[in-house]
């Protein structure tokens, strides 16, 4: 792949070219690193059309802003964009993993200290986040967002209707919605 772009091993270079409008340069940025945004991406997704278009889409976003964006580390910078598209992308479409889902992540990934102490600060907040919601409301939370059934496997399991648990998930998130949000990106911060 180098030795296509000889000109091109220093990444502060290659940027530097891109900003003049030099496709090369941006063919080169795009086979350097397209491969790992997509694998970033796809790990998050789970679903591989999407997370080639979102991959596509930050490598447009790096072509059109190239004159006005200021990039430092290019590989710092695509990983968080990865992470910020994707999660824009989740909440977009709707889409929650269960929050066992992202602990199992959590332990698949390397298990260095500071790993192992952010999953227990996570597990920690979270448990005193969902302790302050009233007990109906943490079990309808809990089986939505821990167990990662519907709306209306909750309903049909709990003998209640499917807009009573829509409204109780509504109240949940609303009272939660702030510190849910904080607890998410961290977690998403911990299995990047």
């Amino acid at each position: 792949m180098l030795e296509e772009y000889p000109d091109y091993h220093d990444d502060s270079l290659l940027l530097a070219e891109i900003r003049k409008d030099n496709t090369v340069a941006f063919d080169c940025l795009y086979d350097r690193y397209w491969e790992m945004v997509f694998a970033v991406v796809s790990r998050r997704t789970g679903d591989t059309e999407s997370a080639s278009d979102i991959t596509q889409d930050i490598f447009l976003k790096i072509w059109a802003g190239r004159n006005s964006y200021k990039i430092n580390n290019l590989k710092a910078y695509l990983l968080t964009s990865a992470r910020n598209t994707v999660l824009n992308w989740m909440e977009k479409e709707g889409r929650y993993r269960p929050v066992d889902d992202l602990l199992l992540n959590l332990q698949e990934d390397d298990e260095q200290a500071d790993a192992v102490i952010l999953r227990k600060e996570f597990l920690y907040a979270y448990n005193a986040l969902v302790s302050k919601l009233s007990p109906s409301q943490q079990e309808i939370f809990k089986m939505r967002y821990d167990q990662g059934h519907s709306t209306a496997e909750i309903a049909l399991r709990l003998n209640i209707s499917r807009k009573t648990v829509q409204n109780q998930l509504g109240k949940s998130v609303s009272q939660l919605q702030e510190q849910i949000s904080l607890l998410s990106v961290l977690v998403f911060l911990i299995i990047f």
